[in-house]
């Protein structure tokens, strides 16, 4: 797996945030492969959530992997890791080394396609510490990332992730700002995405 360009990195400013966009991270047949093998491979799941009473099935299928007990709680559910496969530990490794952070687990989200969705959130949940860092691979169809301030309905920006892109948020991101991948009757092909996140041992 190739280093980026430095020309294909850049930092997004925004204020009280921290966003770090590499275009090219995985060149385009490795990670080609990647999503295939990752596609076929990985066993989805698709949660439900209570929506005003109403079990709703999430948009999107996902999976969590991160390491022994390290336990994850999305959809209001907490789901058991699976074992880290290879890939996803070379992955780990690159980013650990590149970042300076340490990430226990992944979560994966593949996107069928332009009707599955994700929407307005902030990564905030108490286990992942007070200021995380999460990165953000994205493979397969391009799809177009929103964020707002918190409290706010506008988007105030917009970024296309790319095929092999990573996007890394720190600092205080999660505080001050939402995103989300909005519905696009454009988009035929998969998007699969993988956050990489550290979650924290919970006070007993």
């Amino acid at each position: 797996m190739h280093h980026a360009d430095a020309g294909c990195e850049s930092s997004i400013e925004l204020p009280d945030a921290v966003l770090d966009y590499r275009a090219h991270w995985i060149d385009s047949e490795p990670a080609d492969a990647l999503l295939r093998e990752l596609i076929d491979a990985t066993p989805w799941t698709q949660p439900e959530i209570r929506i005003y009473g109403r079990l709703l099935a999430v948009p999107r299928l996902v999976a969590w992997y991160g390491d022994p007990g390290v336990g994850y709680r999305y959809s209001g559910l907490r789901h058991e890791p699976l074992a880290w496969t290879p890939s996803l530990q070379r992955i780990r490794e690159r980013l650990q080394g590149e970042t300076g952070q340490r990430f226990n687990g992944v979560l994966l989200n593949l996107y069928r396609d332009g009707r599955d969705a994700m929407g307005w959130h902030s990564d905030d949940e108490a286990e992942l510490g007070d200021c995380p860092t999460v990165a953000s691979l994205s493979l397969g169809a391009e799809r177009r990332f929103d964020l707002r301030r918190k409290g706010g309905g506008r988007i105030q920006h917009s970024l296309v992730l790319g095929h092999g892109s990573l996007l890394v948020m720190s600092g205080a991101t999660q505080h001050h700002w939402q995103h989300q991948i909005a519905r696009t009757s454009k988009v035929l092909q998969p998007r699969l995405n993988l956050t990489f996140r550290l979650i924290q041992p919970r006070p007993t």
